[in-house]
């Protein structure tokens, strides 16, 4: 190796630097002090390496704008603090130097009892021991670079340029733990993946077909979706297995992948696109290839969980291999992936190789793009797992930061699992359908419109009847004459012709007298019966089903005489219909009393003498 210091111009300037056993550890340490005995071109962005005295750190904060200022202290043959600040040059608002255990003053002032140790100082004057697992140059770094306002340099530029487009920002971000896994962002990537980037061509065919199918194939056997998803991609599956065309065209395969959403089982992948995990702090960062990057991570760790180690160990990354080659949108990042691929991916011996292979590969993929333009500033490419969601996958050997490769399968399998999914700002589950048949309730029709299809107008006559728990249709309930509280009812509120309802009260006992000779109703005949049906039940929700309380009570199911006065009113109007009686009888009685007390008074007084 050669040295060349800062502002060299001739070939003969640089230093060689010559040690056959050198270790990589040993090379940094000789780039340093050559970097240190450089004092007459000392470069300028160059943070200063000496130790720090008492008196600088005490005016550090007069003299810097910079947010915060993180202190080293170590003994004087230590490297870590010079290695720090080094690492951190990139970064603003933050300054890193080194205090020798030989500082009295602020090792006393700090109550430093090892070293090395981190130490983190505000400006307003506090300051806190840095949290990590391990005292060691990487678990430094990561937590330094993670701190609230610690940005690259290189994105002053970028900042400025793209503060003028302020639609690119997203206005409300979504708050999401680093720690899990959001269902909103797996199936937004499955959707964009299958309808949008598989969907871009005017037909598939040959190799693009193939690996389009085999997509779909280990998306049924190893992705963990909810069932209307998994009922979406086995019957996409179940279709596909019958095109036995050479050739796909695109408005096919479109009309192939809609949802279905009334069929008994709902076939639905949402179609809305909502990034929580993989959200970026403006709409360009992130989004869909951190999607598709957790949806193969989670696929090889489903892999390894659900089947034989050495079987198959290339089902899932091969499957990849042809998607990304295929059909991904970056034809660079395809590229890459590809080369990657045929350089090592044939090595892979078993499913648990095949989840380490992905894992590393990914952060090579992340140490290549950290600090470009693709880069979220918010969200740094750093190697992954970090320190602060698996310190035991962290380790140092000989001061370079080296992984802990069973602990780091264990995190991996534990953090892409099923149980690790979470439902926030996931699409509600569709309610399935009750169809005619077995399963099929008294007073069900057929599937309705989906939602939001417009405001069409709610009526409810006697050839149709809303489903249960469906959003935009109301519970089955007996029509009133008496209008309760507005804001909880529609504005459509059904006002009772008498003698329609008496009509279809008594239509509807005749029927059900009809269906006890017959022993069976016919679905048109059960119409009439969705509202009266003392004894039905009724369907609230996917898989729930209530036993229905007539609203009458049970003495108005009792009594014949009580039913036929009732005509189906609610007990509510039955008790406001008698308080109005007594209440009108009430006053009839007093007026009667009234003008009977006041006729006698009147006969009672003595008569006018005549003239």
């Amino acid at each position: 190796m050669k040295f060349f210091r800062a502002f060299s111009k001739k070939p003969e300037d640089g230093i060689r630097i010559t040690n056959p056993s050198a270790t990589v550890e040993d090379l940094r340490h000789a780039i340093i002090t050559n970097l240190e005995q450089s004092q007459d071109a000392w470069p300028p962005a160059c943070p200063p390496l000496e130790p720090a005295s008492a008196e600088e750190v005490r005016t550090f904060f007069q003299r810097n704008k910079d947010r915060y200022l993180a202190l080293i202290f170590e003994k004087s043959n230590s490297f870590v603090g010079r290695e720090v600040a080094l690492d951190m040059l990139q970064y603003e608002n933050i300054a890193v130097r080194r205090v020798l255990s030989s500082e009295e003053e602020l090792v006393e002032k700090f109550g430093v009892t090892s070293f090395p140790s981190g130490y983190l100082l505000f400006r307003n004057g506090s300051f806190s021991r840095l949290p990590v697992h391990i005292e060691a140059r990487s678990f430094y770094t990561y937590y330094l670079r993670t701190l609230t306002g610690i940005t690259r340099g290189s994105y002053k530029l970028n900042a400025t340029a793209s503060s003028a487009n302020e639609t690119d920002r997203v206005p409300h971000p979504l708050r999401a733990d680093r720690s899990k896994l959001y269902m909103a962002d797996l199936e937004s990537a499955l959707h964009y993946s299958l309808r949008v980037e598989a969907a871009r061509a005017s037909s598939l065919s040959g190799a693009q077909l193939a690996a389009f199918k085999c997509y779909v194939a280990t998306l049924v056997k190893y992705f963990p979706g909810r069932p209307c998803v998994q009922t979406y991609l086995q019957t996409l599956d179940a279709w596909l297995r019958n095109w036995t065309e050479p050739e796909l065209p695109r408005t096919v395969l479109k009309e192939a992948m809609k949802n279905n959403r009334d069929a008994s089982h709902p076939s639905v992948l949402p179609t809305n696109v909502t990034w929580v995990g993989c959200q970026g702090s403006e709409r360009h960062f992130r989004g869909y290839p951190c999607g598709l990057w957790t949806i193969f991570h989670l696929l090889t760790v489903q892999a390894a969980q659900n089947g034989p180690d050495k079987e198959l160990p290339l089902e899932v990354l091969s499957t990849m291999r042809c998607y990304v080659r295929h059909f991904f949108g970056c034809q660079e990042c395809a590229e890459h992936f590809e080369a990657m691929a045929a350089k090592s991916m044939d090595r892979v011996a078993s499913r648990e190789e095949a989840v380490l292979w992905l894992w590393s590969h990914h952060n090579e993929v992340n140490a290549r793009l950290a600090g470009g333009d693709t880069e979220d500033p918010k969200f740094p490419k750093l190697q992954w797992p970090p320190p602060d969601l698996c310190p035991q996958c962290h380790k140092e050997e000989r001061g370079v930061h080296a992984w802990e490769e069973p602990a780091v399968v264990t995190f991996l399998k534990a953090h892409f699992s099923p149980a690790n999914i979470y439902m926030d700002y996931a699409e509600p589950d569709p309610i399935p359908v009750a169809r005619e048949g077995a399963g099929a309730r008294l007073g069900t029709e057929g599937p309705r419109e989906e939602r939001g299809r417009g405001e069409e107008e709610e009526k409810e006559t006697e050839g149709e009847a809303r489903i249960p728990g469906r959003p935009g249709s109301p519970e089955p309930r007996r029509p009133s004459i008496v209008r309760l509280n507005p804001k909880v009812r529609e504005g459509g509120e059904d006002i009772v012709d008498l003698d329609s309802f008496s009509e279809q009260h008594f239509r509807s006992q005749a029927l059900r007298a009809a269906a006890g000779r017959r022993g069976r109703i016919s679905k048109r005949d059960t119409v009439a019966l969705a509202r009266g049906d003392a004894g039905g039940e009724r369907r609230r929700g996917p898989g729930i089903l209530l036993r229905e309380e007539e609203e009458g009570g049970e003495s108005l199911r009792r009594s014949p005489w009580l039913r036929v006065l009732g005509l189906g009113f609610s007990r509510l109007d039955i008790s406001l219909c008698v308080a109005l009686y007594f209440l009108s009888s009430m006053c009839l009685l007093g007026m009667y009393t009234f003008f009977r007390l006041r006729t006698r008074a009147r006969k009672g007084r003595p008569g006018f003498p005549l003239a």
